[in-house]
């Protein structure tokens, strides 16, 4: 049975998953949807764009299903209210693996998760609700990664790790394995990351080294 989907978001994100979805599956993109207050043309990419306060009256939960695509604004905390806020109104949220993807399957993911092209998950990895990992990355066996989590491309996730809720991982940044990443982390491009953090850490460089600022007061996030 064809999935009737509609993207909720207009900014790069949302385009860029318009084009893997339409590509990479038999899937019925139906509409964008955002707030009112971002609806500035009637279409987006040549769909309707809806009112996100109305949705459940155009495209009603028992004929479509949403895809949450928000990036990482606020350490995930924009793209993770809106998973809760149409989840709430009763909607089921598509979860997307490209075909390019290796796995050996024993994996468990959640709802509106978006796994790019070139992703290795070994056997045993669990991915929560609402994450999106970009391409080319390694997710060790046993790994355990929280909701609303962004992990950007080429970062090696190792064996037994966990990475706790709404936490992003920069390119190319390195995991040891059997770490634990607590919530709201930041782990900057390039970090080697050796030992435990703590919430709401920024660590950059190689090994790690701690920011002295929490990620919710990073600018630009």
């Amino acid at each position: 049975m064809v999935k009737n989907v509609v993207i909720v978001g207009t900014g790069d994100f949302a385009r860029v998953a318009h084009v893997y979805l339409s590509r990479d599956t038999d899937w019925n993109i139906a509409a964008f949807a955002v707030h009112e207050r971002y609806v500035t043309e009637p279409t987006f990419r040549g769909l309707p764009l809806v009112k996100l306060e109305t949705l459940v009256e155009t495209h009603p939960p028992c004929d479509y299903e949403l895809l949450v695509a928000i990036g990482f604004s606020g350490v995930n905390a924009a793209r993770a209210a809106v998973f809760k806020e149409v989840r709430a109104s009763g909607y089921q949220c598509v979860t997307y693996v490209n075909s390019r993807v290796c796995q050996w399957g024993e994996v468990s993911l959640g709802q509106n998760v978006f796994i790019f092209e070139n992703n290795v998950l070994q056997p045993f990895v669990t991915i929560g609700d609402n994450v999106i990992i970009w391409s080319g990355n390694h997710i060790g066996h046993d790994a355990t990664v929280g909701d609303h989590c962004f992990i950007a491309s080429h970062a090696v996730i190792s064996g037994n790790v966990k990475i706790g809720p709404r936490c992003f991982i920069g390119v190319n940044a390195t995991i040891r394995d059997g770490v634990d990443i607590a919530e709201e982390c930041v782990i900057g491009a390039g970090a080697l990351v050796l030992a435990n953090t703590e919430p709401r850490q920024v660590l950059k460089g190689i090994p790690a080294e701690l920011s002295k600022v929490p990620s919710n007061r990073l600018r630009g996030m």
